[in-house]
C-alpha cells in the first residue's frame, strides 16, 4: 500500500540518448524475479554520485567511489537486488571486483569503468557466480527506454516501482531528465537501503556534474527519513550524456537555472516516492520548518520530528496527540531556543490550524480540528522557531504495525 503514488507507465519514461538499461533473473536471493540490472553508457558520457556515510558502507560503495576518483570515464552500471554485500569484509570486496571485471569483459571496457551497486540483506555473501551467470540475459536486453523495467528490478521491500521523468526546452532544444529509485526502510539518507539513478541528455562539464549531484541530493534524498537508519548502501548517482547537443560549464549560463530545476524535480519525486512507500505507511507527512537562524538548524528540528517514534505513531492512529511535536523540538538540541517565540501549525490541503504559540496549547485551537487533519493521508507540520529566515523540510511517514511486521520478516 502507498500513499497517493502510482509508478508511471513506461511510454511516460522518456528516453535518455547514450543510456540503455537491461534486466535479467539471475535468481541472487529469491527466483522468479527480476533482480540485476545493466546500466551501459556511450563514450562521452560524465558520471558523479554521493554515498552513505555509514561507516559499515558496502563493499560497492567502496568501490564506486574508487572508481569514480579515476581519470577514466564510467562505461556501465550493475545493480543486484537481494543481497547487498555489506559486512562481507574482503569476501564481499573481491566479489564486487569480481562483478566489475566481468562486466567489463562483456563489454570490452576496464574494470575501473564500471559501478556496481547491491541492495537487500546486510551481512550475507553475494552469490556472485549467479551475478555473473545475469549478465549476458542483460546485456541481450539492453534498449534505451527499458527505464520501467529496470525500476522494478532493483526493488527489494517495495512495494511499487519508482521512476520519473520529464522533458523541458533549453536554447530552443528539448531536454530529457528520467530516474528511477528503490527503498522503502532503513531510510534515513546522509549523503554527502536506497538507490537513486537520474540521466539527463545535457552535457555538464565534471565539475558542474559533482555540484548538481550534490544539491539535488540535499533538496530531494537528504530530506526524507521513514525510520532514522542510514543503510550501508545509499547511494545516488547523476549521469549526464550531453547527446541532446545543450551543454553547461558554469551555473550562470542561460538554461542551467531549468535543467537544475528539472534534476532536482526528478529526485525529489523519487525521493517523496520513497516515503510515499515507506513500509507500512499510510500517512506521507511534510515537515516545514521556518523562520531559523540557519539551513541545518531547520532540518535539526525537521529531523527531531520525522524520527519521533511517539509522533509516528500518533500520525499511524490520527490521534491528535500533538503535545509530542512539541516534545521532539524542545529535545532537537537547538541553542538558546525561546519556546515562546515558537509557532505550530497541522494542515492538510484544504485547511490549517495554529496548534500552539507562545509556550503553550493556541488558544484558537480545537481538539476536533487537530482530529478531522489528522485523518488526511497526506499531512504538513508546519514550525516556525521565530529567529531566523532560513527555511528546511523533511519528508516523512508515519509507523504502523506493519512496518514492524515486514522488518520482523524481512529476512525470511
Amino acid at each position: 500500500m502507498t500513499v497517493n503514488y502510482t509508478t508511471p507507465a513506461a511510454k511516460q519514461l522518456h528516453s535518455v540518448a547514450g543510456v540503455r538499461l537491461g534486466t535479467a533473473e539471475a535468481g541472487i536471493r529469491k527466483a522468479n524475479r527480476q533482480d540485476l540490472t545493466l546500466i551501459t553508457l556511450d563514450t562521452g558520457c560524465r558520471v558523479s554520485g554521493v554515498f552513505t556515510q555509514n561507516r559499515f558502507c558496502a563493499a560497492p560503495v567502496h568501490l564506486c567511489r574508487r572508481h569514480l576518483s579515476g581519470s577514466g570515464e564510467i562505461r556501465a552500471l550493475v545493480i543486484n537486488t537481494g543481497i547487498a554485500n555489506a559486512g562481507t569484509g574482503e569476501q564481499g570486496m573481491q566479489a564486487a571486483r569480481a562483478t566489475c571485471e566481468a562486466v567489463a569483459r562483456l563489454l570490452s571496457v576496464d574494470a575501473s569503468q564500471v559501478l556496481p551497486f547491491s541492495t537487500g540483506v546486510i551481512l550475507e555473501p553475494l552469490p556472485v557466480e549467479r551475478l555473473i551467470a545475469g549478465l549476458p540475459r542483460c546485456q541481450a536486453d539492453l534498449a534505451d527506454n527499458h527505464w520501467f523495467e529496470a525500476a522494478h528490478a532493483i526493488m527489494t521491500t517495495d512495494t511499487v516501482a519508482k521512476a520519473a521523468s520529464r522533458q523541458v526546452m533549453i536554447n530552443d532544444k528539448t531536454v530529457t531528465v528520467t530516474g528511477m529509485s528503490k527503498g522503502a526502510g532503513m531510510i534515513r539518507p546522509n549523503m554527502a537501503t536506497m538507490l537513486g539513478f537520474v540521466a539527463t541528455d545535457a552535457g555538464i562539464a565534471q565539475p558542474l556534474l559533482k555540484a548538481l549531484v550534490k544539491e539535488a541530493a540535499d533538496e530531494s534524498f537528504n530530506c526524507i527519513t521513514i525510520d532514522g537508519d542510514t543503510s550501508t548502501n545509499d547511494s545516488f548517482i547523476l549521469i549526464a550524456s550531453g547527446r541532446s547537443g545543450v551543454d553547461f560549464t558554469a551555473a550562470d549560463a542561460a538554461g542551467y537555472a531549468e535543467l537544475r530545476a528539472a534534476v532536482i524535480g526528478v529526485a525529489r519525486e523519487l525521493a517523496q516516492a520513497i516515503v510515499r512507500d515507506g513500509e507500512g505507511a499510510t500517512k506521507f507527512i511534510t515537515v516545514a520548518v521556518e523562520n531559523g537562524r540557519d539551513h541545518e538548524e531547520c532540518k535539526t528540528v525537521g529531523y527531531a520530528v520525522a524520527h519521533s517514534p511517539l509522533v509516528k505513531t500518533a500520525f499511524f492512529a490520527s490521534d491528535p496527540n500533538l503535545g509530542r511535536i512539541l516534545a521532539a523540538i524542545g529535545y532537537a538540541r537547538i541553542d538558546n531556543l525561546d519556546v515562546d517565540k515558537v509557532r505550530v501549525w497541522l494542515a492538510n490541503a484544504g485547511e490549517e490550524t495554529l496548534v500552539a504559540e507562545k509556550g503553550g496549547r493556541a488558544a484558537s485551537y480545537r481538539e476536533e480540528d487537530g482530529a478531522r487533519i489528522m485523518q488526511s493521508a497526506e499531512i504538513t507540520v508546519r514550525i516556525d522557531l521565530g529567529r531566523g529566515q532560513a527555511r528546511g523540510v523533511v519528508y516523512t511517514s508515519d509507523l504502523s504495525y506493519e512496518y514492524v511486521k515486514i522488518n520482523a520478516d524481512y529476512r525470511s
